[in-house]
């Protein structure tokens, strides 16, 4: 007689979603394959996976419902430093800009900050992150993840520091503005963004499996010195910034005031008809009810 079938778990590959699959590939019970946002969606959408840890705008697209796993989350409340509008216009006058087609929730973040806050409704162009490539193409370029992060032509240690909301980088001998877009939403909001959650299928896992998905991010969370060191192996300088930025920019807690931002998005993705929302969400049912 054959166990239980495993939960094939879709998870985003970049630096700020390891800490929520620690130790989770040791596991008998779960299944864990690796790739980018657009993918991971696109893979629960195909019924290809069973839970996937997908882009925030994807819940209200997929062939719903799904259902949420309370606790997890990538998060931030103020500077995010991988999720980021690079420009050399003042941002008023972008008429065009390149968003990375690896993001599915920040193009959606960037078209509400740029409509709400600068009064822009540019173009926009599906490109791979490549900062000059998309600037060559358009006014603005939105990238997100590890490239975001460690873009910085000005480094001394080869690209490989963040820089911070709105500061100037030098890129082909013009001024280019970085807009940290987790900055901007809390700013202007008050309020965490949600880039991300774990989400499935009704039925998908059992209330011992969301357990051991909220246990994992505790402990990541408490590990992050070790995430950093394990995703950027004989590379101090990367490490370093990685470990700032697990511990200081990302925040791992889907709780009431995250909850309220991602409503707020929903809401203001619904008035600009990038998708429709009714108000709900729903929750698989943890094992154990004290997990955050």
């Amino acid at each position: 007689m054959s166990g239980p079938a495993r939960v094939r778990l879709g998870a985003v590959g970049y630096l700020n979603a390891r800490p929520l699959v620690y130790g989770l590939e040791a596991l008998p019970q779960f299944e864990v394959r690796y790739d980018i946002p657009s993918e991971c969606a696109r893979l629960l959408h195909a019924h290809d996976t069973d839970l996937g840890l997908i882009p925030s705008i994807e819940y209200l697209r997929g062939p719903r419902p799904y259902t949420l796993v309370p606790g997890p989350g990538v998060t931030s409340k103020g500077p995010v430093a991988s999720v980021a509008i690079f420009t050399r216009r003042d941002p008023r006058d972008i008429r065009s800009i390149a968003m990375d087609s690896s993001s599915r929730t920040s193009v959606a973040l960037a078209t509400i900050l740029l409509r709400r806050e600068f009064r822009a409704a540019p173009k926009t162009v599906s490109m791979p992150p490549d900062l000059d490539a998309m600037l060559a193409a358009a006014d603005a370029a939105l990238i997100i993840g590890d490239t975001a992060l460690f873009l910085n032509p000005q480094s001394p240690i080869s690209n490989q520091s963040p820089i911070s909301n709105q500061s100037p980088i030098t890129n082909q001998q013009s001024a280019i503005s970085k807009i940290d877009l987790g900055d901007l939403w809390t700013r202007s909001t008050g309020l965490p963004f949600v880039y991300a959650f774990w989400a499935g299928w009704p039925d998908a896992v059992t209330p011992g499996q969301v357990e051991r998905l909220q246990r994992a991010r505790d402990e990541g969370v408490a590990h992050a010195g070790d995430v950093a060191r394990d995703y950027y192996p004989d590379d101090p300088a990367r490490e370093a910034v990685a470990g700032h930025y697990l511990r200081d920019n990302i925040q791992y807690v889907l709780g009431p005031e995250e909850l309220e931002g991602l409503q707020m998005f929903y809401r203001y993705a619904t008035e600009l008809d990038l998708v429709s929302y009714d108000g709900g969400l729903r929750f698989y049912h943890a094992e154990h009810h004290g997990a955050r």
